[in-house]
């Protein structure tokens, strides 16, 4: 899909890969090897795409909303029990029984917070800031997810100023790893 735009529409279409990505998961049968490649593929566009929200998006909730601070603390603790569940998954095969019940609950995980997101959270931030403030976000997070980890990070810092210090530095040295695996490739 493309991308650009404000970052509402950034992040929406970040959903709808990874929910494509879910999509082809559950459609092969247990076991399959395929499942291990979209199941990578899925946790790298959400590790990516948290560490842009983290460092962006959270900070313009926290400014432009009055409840901020409690919206943002909650999405940032979503993100943080996922990233659990994505190490977690990052450790099996699709042919261990455990692979099921972690992409089970990794799906249920993400499609409870984009809901949330999408239906409460964008429509109030498309309410309080301007157009201009949310397409200069849309670009700072596309910038991000550029440089951003590929590997869920448990212990990483989730909020700024750290987390956009050392996000860089642990995405290349995510990419280099994974360039020489293989993770991510078609």
């Amino acid at each position: 899909m493309g991308h650009g735009g404000d970052v509402i529409a950034e992040l929406t279409t970040d959903h709808r890969e990874v929910e494509e990505l879910f999509g082809k998961i559950e459609a092969l049968s247990p076991g399959d090897k395929q499942r291990k490649k979209y199941a990578d593929q899925a946790v790298i566009e959400l590790v990516r795409h948290s560490v842009a929200e983290e460092a962006y998006l959270y900070p313009a909730v926290r400014e432009f909303l009055s409840d901020g601070d409690t919206v943002a603390d909650k999405e940032i603790e979503d993100h943080a029990e996922a990233e659990r569940t994505m190490k977690a998954l990052e450790a099996v095969g699709a042919d261990d029984p455990e692979f099921d019940r972690l992409s089970g609950e990794l799906m249920t995980e993400i499609r409870s917070h984009v809901r949330d997101e999408e239906d409460n959270l964008f429509p109030r931030l498309r309410s309080a800031a301007s157009e201009e403030e949310l397409m200069k976000l849309g670009d700072k997070v596309r910038q991000a997810k550029k440089t951003a980890p590929t590997r869920p990070h448990p212990s990483a810092p989730d909020t700024p100023p750290a987390n956009k210090l050392l996000a860089p530095g642990t995405g290349m040295v995510d990419r280099i790893r994974d360039a020489l695996t293989g993770r991510g490739k078609d």
